[in-house]
């Protein structure tokens, strides 16, 4: 079970850091990722890591000012957001899987994911 938090209500221009705590199972055999769900929108990729963490991508709209990654003693997958605007309200998952991170294309496919976490709401004031 994958288990979100770190959402908050934060002015634009501030940084946030959201966690992704699993249980009954450890992140180093899982590759993971986060999505986010705008309102009114559908659901949309922000950002995949393998594995091992050797392999990482992002949405455009995120590259340059969010960080994924995950350390795998504490069991935990990060997403560390910075420069965000309003743009970047929504509620963020995060989600798992034992399939391999094969192509870019691959890991931004919510299909890709086995399990996934509760929501956390992020919301960002102009």
């Amino acid at each position: 079970q994958l288990q979100a938090s770190g959402g908050g209500l934060v002015q634009a221009g501030d940084s946030l850091r959201l966690s992704c705590a699993a249980s009954g199972g450890a992140f180093r055999n899982y590759a993971a990722g986060w999505f986010r769900q705008a309102p009114g929108k559908e659901r949309e990729f922000v950002s995949a890591i393998s594995r091992s963490g050797s392999r990482i991508s992002y949405a455009d709209s995120v590259k340059g000012r969010f960080t994924i990654s995950k350390d795998n003693a504490k069991n935990t997958l990060y997403l560390q957001m910075n420069s965000l605007n309003p743009g970047d309200t929504a509620v963020y998952s995060c989600a798992a899987t034992y399939r391999s991170y094969t192509t870019t294309a691959a890991v931004a496919r919510a299909e890709h994911y086995d399990t996934w976490g509760q929501e956390t709401l992020v919301t960002v004031s102009s």
